[in-house]
């Protein structure tokens, strides 16, 4: 095997490791964002009553989930930063990061948030104030 056909397959793997964490990113901002809106249903019957439109409650619940998704994308970020770092430092070598990595992060967690809020958001935006507040 060649050194540049090494070097794909590691690149190969490495997408592949991204693609399964932001699959699990999705899926954990989902359930917790889900799980918010059943336990919440009095409070958004409430405020669909008093006149909080459907777009309102969904757009409450979707920026829940972007600021979930940009928080653990920058910590995530930072994490791998803080491992590429030390391991460098630790072989003696020269930690190399391109920017670009460090912006991306944050931006790939965020649309993760979105997308993983979408469902919670609608389920919330469909809450009926009538049949909420009678619980």
């Amino acid at each position: 095997m060649s050194e540049h056909e090494e070097h794909t397959s590691h690149s190969q793997g490495f997408y592949v490791a991204i693609g399964i964490g932001l699959l699990v990113g999705v899926v954990g901002i989902a359930n917790t964002t889900l799980v918010s809106v059943l336990e919440r249903v009095p409070e958004i019957g409430l405020r669909r009553a008093i006149g909080a439109r459907r777009g309102q409650i969904a757009t409450q619940f979707l920026l829940e989930s972007l600021v979930l998704g940009t928080i653990g994308g920058l910590l995530g970020g930072a994490s791998g930063v803080c491992g590429v770092a030390a391991v460098a430092l630790a072989k003696g070598w020269v930690p190399v990061i391109p920017f670009w990595i460090c912006v991306l992060a944050p931006v790939l967690g965020s649309v993760t948030g979105v997308v993983a809020g979408a469902y919670p958001a609608a389920r919330a935006a469909r809450v009926e104030p009538v049949l909420a507040l009678a619980r």
